[in-house]
């Protein structure tokens, strides 16, 4: 185990080294090559700010006016014939729109219920097998311009759903 630690420490500055090494022997300018990097980080970051204040303006005003409560109370009785539980409703509503969102969700949801509970196991399943869809194909389609994205939107959600069902079926088969 310690042998793993002094690995994954000396990971990221070996890989540095190495670019650096590799810059020096074909006489690259490594310094100006970085400035123009974060030259254009800082312009893409600049050019989809207003994207992201549009999203986490609308998933506050989404959280905060109980419209998701509302949804969650009539999906209920479907819920439960298709035996998903309603406790993850809540993170599967936020997911494809927020990961800062549905973390917190999915840390409530571990307090609530316990890491090791099956709920808590499903959560942390559908976290990781499923995207914050919304997110990434605004901030993608944004920075290279696209404004059809109606398609990508449609089969990004259906895995979204797709992981999400996938989720608890192999959780409960697990368990």
């Amino acid at each position: 185990m310690q042998l793993v630690n002094f690995i994954s420490n000396l990971a990221m500055p070996l890989i540095i080294l190495c670019i650096v090494i590799y810059g020096v022997m074909e006489k690259n300018k490594m310094f100006d090559n970085f400035l123009e990097g974060a030259k254009e980080g800082l312009e893409m970051t600049l050019s989809i700010f207003p994207t992201l204040v549009g999203l986490f303006v609308a998933i506050g005003a989404l959280r905060s006016s109980g419209v998701l409560d509302i949804i969650i109370h009539f999906l209920t009785p479907i819920l439960n014939i298709i035996q998903f539980p309603s406790e993850l409703m809540p993170l599967a509503m936020l997911r494809p729109i927020s990961g800062s969102s549905s973390i917190a969700v999915a840390t409530d949801i571990m307090k609530n219920y316990g890491v090791d509970s099956p709920i808590g196991i499903m959560a942390s399943t559908i976290m990781g097998s499923t995207e914050t869809t919304l997110y990434t194909i605004a901030i993608y389609s944004s920075c290279i311009k696209i404004k059809k994205t109606r398609f990508v939107l449609v089969a990004a959600l259906i895995g979204d759903f797709v992981g999400m069902i996938a989720s608890v079926v192999v959780c409960r088969i697990m368990s």
